[in-house]
């Protein structure tokens, strides 16, 4: 299974972006994805994740600005960000639980995508 993201990019504090992951691969399935980000000298931290039925979870910081969601048609999660600001700057990167015919059920992460926010 391999994820693919896109969707990152510059934007002004206040402003909006929506980024995407879409998974993709032969005999799998996808089970929870969710989204992380790292910014420079900081741990990778969980911004929000959505279960297969839909649940979601969100963190603090990004709570009433980021909405997930997914799309299980097409295997794909996304994140909406709104109200950006400059400490939302960070590569943001996808992740799924899922299993496959090949690898069985196991963790899978996204190359990430860098989301800039200007003051």
């Amino acid at each position: 299974v391999q994820l693919q993201a896109s969707g990152g990019g510059l934007v002004q504090a206040g402003g909006s972006l929506r980024l995407s992951c879409a998974a993709s691969g032969r005999y799998f399935r996808i089970n929870a994805m969710g989204w992380y980000r790292q910014a420079p000298g900081n741990q990778r931290e969980l911004v929000a994740s959505i279960t297969d039925s839909g649940s979601t979870n969100y963190a603090d910081s990004v709570k009433g600005r980021f909405t997930i969601s997914r799309d299980n048609a097409k295997n794909t999660v996304y994140l909406q960000m709104n109200s950006l600001k400059p400490e939302d700057t960070a590569v943001y990167s996808c992740n799924a639980d899922g299993w496959s015919l090949y690898d069985g059920t196991r963790n899978y992460w996204g190359q990430g995508t860098l989301v800039t926010v200007s003051s």
